[in-house]
């Protein structure tokens, strides 16, 4: 049975960085996962993933300020998310994802995510 338990969220001013962490037991043997948002009445969207054998791809809103990475032997996945905006803020989630198109594939329950505020 797979879980998800996001970690490492918080408040962080505009510029600032934040390290999340995914810990997905029994997820890494599905091959690729995303790193999810839902700001406040907003859908959820994706704006990370990473394969089994670390390509990835990225959100354009993120791209070159997130960086996603994996740790298969302890069934984590990480988002390192710098010069952080106001509109980064939202709740992150992980869960599965297809990389190329980024696209949302979410195959199993959603954890409780993990809040990033960001603000002066």
């Amino acid at each position: 049975q797979v879980q998800l338990v996001e970690s490492g969220g918080g408040l962080v001013q505009p510029g600032g960085s934040l390290r999340l962490s995914c810990a997905a037991s029994g997820i890494i043997g599905y091959g690729t996962v995303g790193w999810y948002r839902q700001a406040p009445g907003k859908q959820r969207e994706l704006v990370a993933a990473i394969t089994n054998f670390g390509s990835t791809n990225y959100a354009d809103s993120v791209k070159g300020r997130f960086s996603i990475s994996r740790d298969n032997a302890k069934n984590t996945v990480y988002l390192l998310m710098n010069s952080l905006k106001p509109e980064d803020t939202a709740v992150y989630y992980c869960n599965t994802a297809i990389l190329q198109p980024l696209s949302s594939q979410p195959d199993f329950p959603w954890g409780q995510g993990t809040q990033v505020t960001v603000s002066s």
